[in-house]
């Protein structure tokens, strides 16, 4: 950790190699003489975990949870959506492509290309009609749509012209896949025409632009600063970049993240808080158990399935139980890029490595310095890392009230995934099957669906609203994490009255506990990437948008007709 840390705050080191670590990359380009050598490209690309046309991800079969799949899925935009290529009637998102332009001629001209403003020129070009044939985010969003297994003799009927097997020799996994899936089969197909149709030049000059891109972190300030100046400021309204040393501890995060996450736990948590915590979870289970046997929407034979999924439903509470072991990644001292190729390959190794092995199923997706958690469907499992055990999340000495709005909202939510629209896709044993009877479906649909309009409404900032359709499974996830938590809280009380403290009522705090957790601040053109870009509501929308649907919160403020928060009852949402 030491040494890559070192090498990444070397800059004196960094300034006197200039983009010279680049030139062995654009080598591997321009080496390249005919198309056929494209896979092989992109192969090496994809393990370094360079922006291409498409990428790999390895995890568990949704049909077969009994063992390891590759997935290829759609990629390689410079944009953060394929909207900024496509929207020509918004005229903000058609300025951000303009300033991209000229960023790509600043950043290629740095790293030493002299016809930098025509391959700027087509470097966007190739990226738009990329964007012409991808997927929309809402169609991605459907496991059931997104999973096409072939067989890998049927890969040439999808793209004729593409040598797959050069692809996943490469990748060294030719005897360890009978099968892939295709996330997005339509996008595979026109890519296999764009790659015939778009000149060998063309397409070098895109590679070495994302090879450029991705190495900023390693290249000297003039490269970073106008990275930033365009990623950050431009698209996000941040005009202050963190401190170096900051982005050096990001660095040890995500390439030795489990070994510092070590270190983290020894230092930060409290093995009585992962006691607390259980308990909050145990409450929260016993709600949704409680909740299901009275559902009006859910029929008997769906009952039963979703108390069976309850039931398998594994929490992982702050830190693995096995470390992972990094003694393999290779760090050399002032080497920033190598260590930072390094990184990528490892840990895209680790993940091929899977193919055909066992099933880990201790293994976590996220470090426990991480604030945040996650449910994953095929392992039917909840992980909350240490990180969250810590304030605005989880305050260990405060009252029930708070953490339940707090940590238990969070929690809850992620229960949801499981029993829910989406979660009615996977079964208890991860396996792809849809539980649901249709009866249920219908009868979800007719209760949650009003919830879009709801969303549709929000305008956080003038001319830009909230996409209820695309938001739509994270915004009744909130909802029932927020009402599943009020339930398990009451359960903690075990039938005893909630102490007033500091004037406030058990209810209150809990509700404040809830809307604590959205603080944020957000620059205008970062909410509008948010917008366009994430399944997830903004932070105050989140909080607002889910509270006004919750009758209790009514009683606990008092809340009447003309307030602002107010909805009416018919209008009001509740699942759970």
């Amino acid at each position: 950790m030491i040494d890559l840390y070192s090498a990444f705050m070397d800059t004196a080191h960094i300034e006197a190699l200039g983009n010279k670590p680049l030139q062995a990359e654009f080598l591997k380009v321009d080496a390249m003489t005919d198309k056929s050598q494209i896979p092989t490209l992109i192969a090496w690309l994809n393990k370094s975990q360079i922006s291409a046309p498409y990428e790999f991800q390895v995890h568990l079969d949704s049909k077969d949870t009994s063992k390891y799949v590759v997935d290829l899925v759609q990629f390689g935009l410079g944009l953060p959506d394929r909207d900024y290529y496509l929207r020509h009637d918004d005229v903000k998102l058609q300025t951000i492509q303009k300033k991209y332009l000229q960023h790509i001629e600043k950043m290629l001209t740095f790293g030493g290309d002299k016809e930098a403003t025509k391959h700027a020129g087509d470097i966007i070009a190739l990226e738009a009609e990329l964007a012409k044939i991808q997927w929309s985010r809402v169609d991605m969003r459907d496991p059931i749509k997104a999973y096409n297994r072939f067989e890998i003799h049927q890969l040439h009927q999808l793209m004729p012209e593409y040598n797959w097997n050069i692809y996943f020799k490469d990748l060294g996994i030719t005897d360890k896949i009978d099968y892939v899936i295709i996330s997005q089969p339509s996008y595979f197909a026109a890519l296999d025409k764009l790659l015939q149709n778009t000149s060998l030049d063309d397409w070098k000059t895109y590679f070495k632009w994302h090879i450029l891109r991705s190495a900023v972190s390693a290249l000297p300030k003039d490269i970073s600063n106008e990275y930033f100046t365009f990623n950050s400021t431009t698209l996000r309204g941040i005009t202050t970049e963190e401190v170096r040393w900051k982005r050096g501890t990001r660095l040890i995060n995500s390439g030795m993240g489990e070994s510092l996450g070590k270190m983290y736990v020894a230092k930060y948590f409290s093995v009585k808080n992962k006691t607390k915590i259980k308990k909050i979870v145990g409450n929260l289970l016993l709600a949704y158990r409680q909740s299901i046997t009275t559902l009006d929407w859910m029929d008997v034979e769906t009952k039963k399935e979703a108390l069976a999924k309850l039931d398998t439903i594994m929490p992982k509470i702050a830190y693995p139980e096995k470390w992972r072991d990094y003694s393999g990644l290779a760090i050399k001292k002032g080497d920033p890029l190598g260590n930072l190729r390094n990184i990528h390959n490892f840990d895209s190794q680790f993940n091929l490595n899977k193919l055909g092995s066992s099933i880990n199923r201790d293994e976590w997706g996220i470090t426990p310095q991480t604030a945040n958690v996650y449910y994953n469907p095929e392992l039917n499992e909840i992980v909350v890392p240490a990180a969250m055990l810590r304030q605005p999340y989880f305050t260990p000495d405060a009252n029930d009230a708070v953490n339940y709005g707090a940590i238990g909202a969070i929690i809850g939510r992620q229960i949801s995934y499981g029993l829910d629209e989406q979660g009615s896709q996977y079964d208890a044993s991860g396996k792809l099957r849809d539980w649901w009877t249709k009866e249920t479906r219908n009868k979800f649909a007719l209760k949650a669906r009003p919830i879009i309009k709801q969303y549709n409404s929000f305008s956080p900032i003038p001319g830009y609203w909230v996409d209820g359709e695309l938001t739509f499974n994270e915004n009744i996830a909130d909802n029932a994490g927020l009402t599943i938590a009020y339930k398990a809280y009451k359960l903690s009380l075990a039938d005893r009255a909630a102490p007033t403290i500091d004037g406030l009522t058990g209810d209150q705090r809990f509700f404040m506990g809830y809307a604590q957790i959205w603080r944020s601040k957000a620059l205008k053109n970062f909410m509008i990437t948010q917008l366009k870009n994430d399944f997830r509501a903004p932070a105050e929308i989140r909080a607002n948008g889910s509270l006004r649907n919750i009758s209790s919160f009514y009683d606990a403020y008092q809340i009447k007709e003309g307030d602002q928060m107010y909805l009416a009852p018919t209008e009001r949402v509740n699942i759970w």
